[in-house]
């Protein structure tokens, strides 16, 4: 046994002589499970995705995400379906650790869509996945991970459910079951970093008639902010100075939390009532690896932090997008190698970026008479463009850059100096319109089906030539580049560009046709047989 779940036993008949058997096991129907399921879907793999809660919750801790994982929607066509067509409500306005800012310093760069609450994020990702076939089994809670799955060709798990103990066996397993994850426990991860400091309260209060207070408020005894939701109902976050971090065990109580709210306001809100409480804390971890052996990370399951801008959601979604693709391949016998590998290369840092950005935004919003200092310093270097497009990329996520360079070709020597990387290579390619044989399109809708993209800029034979061993794989479109009013045309100096299925730029025409060649293979694996 490599680790047990959970300490309770098991229930019902014996379990079953013969398991379950597909390609990844999800664990966790959020929105990184949710979101992965799909991602492995469209990639061609089996999915199976346990959750433990038999039915949703209808609790929503997000109230929305951030620019960069609205563009990841977007390039799976799912903005329509939160019910307000592709053009959702986005703030300019947002801030850093309660000093607000224009985030359009940044081109393309906003606070995010905002008002969104993350039950419907995950029902608009459930209907999603269930559509394109995921296995989605609710009331299903991992008790055990068998061993060998560091070093053999399987993962097997055994499951409590509705049906009595069930086991299942997967090339794969993903834990996406959030920051107390029992799939990182069970399978040995460490997870290192800072304990909590403090305990915090949220809830859906109704019939308080509370001031809006949507960047929250500093008072002598702690922060609270307040969000209108409609129909009488409000959004609260209670952040009491002094109470310190403990475990709770206990549900919250809503007299717990207008006990709280009074202490910080002077507002007695206790004739009120709640839609259902939470508590939260400013622990922050990170997963020292987010793969061991068959076993995987996602989501909160691999980092924890403060909440702050809905950046948590939007990370774990950003995670899903990234590994969905190279797991997809892996199993489908179509990765090179080393691909999975790659989860961790690239997502690892950006999870340590996040946890750095969102223990800033603590110490300066909520560290109380002794931040007024780093505040007030804030205060002034947001007044500079240069500070206001670097927090904005921090926030938003469109700063997030991967490294594109194949291994063993950093270091080889060149008899002629390399042309500077193109600036849009490892970054994400921003929307922009096109025209092509099909007519009117964008780089976003391209990206729908979740394949790579050569896109031919050009109309050029011999590029479409050099790609055509790899058309299994990917997709060659030939468009012409649109100008876009209001926004700088990236597209311009490029004749093509090579596009992985998380939009990410793999290669461009700055570099030379052999290079395209060396991230073909290098992305998609070896040309296929002629």
């Amino acid at each position: 046994m490599a680790g047990t779940a959970e300490t309770t036993g098991t229930t019902g008949p014996d379990v079953t002589t013969r398991p379950d058997v597909t390609d990844v096991i999800v664990v966790g129907a959020g929105p990184a499970g949710l979101m992965l399921a799909g991602e492995l879907r469209l990639g061609g793999a089996r999915v199976t995705l346990l959750e433990r809660l038999p039915e949703p919750t209808g609790q929503s801790r997000g109230l929305g995400f951030t620019a960069r994982a609205m563009e990841v929607f977007d390039q799976r066509g799912l903005l329509p379906r939160f019910g307000q067509g592709p053009s959702l409500e986005v703030s300019p306005l947002g801030h850093f650790g309660g000093v607000q800012f224009d985030y359009t310093a940044l081109e393309d760069a906003h606070f995010g869509a905002r008002g969104i609450p993350q039950n419907q994020t995950e029902a608009v990702l459930e209907a999603w996945a269930g559509e394109l076939g995921a296995d989605i089994r609710r009331g299903w809670q991992v008790t055990d991970i068998a061993e060998g799955f560091l070093d053999g060709d399987h993962v097997e798990v055994t499951a409590r459910t509705p049906h009595g103990v069930r086991r299942l066996r997967a090339a794969y397993l993903v834990g996406c079951d959030g920051g107390q994850s029992s799939i990182r426990k069970a399978a040995g991860f460490d997870f290192p970093g800072l304990p909590a400091t403090r305990t915090m309260y949220l809830a859906d209060v109704v019939g308080c008639g509370l001031k809006p207070r949507f960047l929250g408020e500093r008072l002598p005894n702690g922060m609270v902010m307040a969000a209108p939701l409609g129909e009488g109902v409000d959004r609260i976050i209670v952040c009491p100075h002094g109470v310190p971090a403990h475990e709770r065990d206990d549900d919250i109580t809503f007299a717990e939390v207008a006990a709280a709210w009074r202490h910080i306001t002077g507002e007695d809100i206790s004739a009120g009532s709640a839609q259902w409480v939470s508590s939260f804390s400013d622990a922050t971890r990170q997963a020292d690896t987010y793969r061991r052996g068959r076993v995987l990370l996602a989501g909160d399951a691999a980092h924890i932090h403060l909440p702050a801008g809905g950046q948590g959601l939007s990370t774990g979604v950003q995670d899903a997008a990234n590994l969905g693709w190279k797991l997809a391949a892996t199993v489908c016998g179509t990765a090179p190698a080393g691909l999975l590998d790659t989860y961790h290369a690239e997502r690892h840092p950006v999870g340590q970026r996040l946890l750095m950005n969102t223990r800033a935004q603590g110490i300066v919003f909520l560290g109380g008479e002794q931040s007024d200092p780093l505040r007030a310093l804030f205060t002034e270097l947001i007044a500079h463009d240069e500070v206001k497009r670097h927090l904005a990329g921090i926030v938003s996520h469109l700063d997030i850059h991967y490294d594109m360079t194949p291994p063993g070709t950093k270091s080889l020597p060149s008899p002629h100096p390399l042309p500077s990387p193109h600036p849009l290579l490892g970054r994400r390619l921003p929307k922009r319109p096109l025209t092509g044989a099909d007519g009117e399109s964008d780089t976003a809708r391209l990206l729908h089906p979740a394949r790579g993209i050569l896109l031919d800029l050009t109309d050029n034979p011999a590029l479409r030539a050099a790609a055509a061993p790899w058309t299994d794989r990917i997709h060659t479109i030939t468009a012409t580049a649109k100008p876009s009013e209001g926004t700088t045309d990236v597209l311009t100096d490029l004749d093509a560009l090579l596009i992985r299925p998380d939009g990410h730029v793999a290669w461009t025409s700055q570099d030379t046709p052999a290079g395209l060649t060396t991230a073909l293979t290098h992305w998609f694996g070896p040309k296929r047989a002629s």
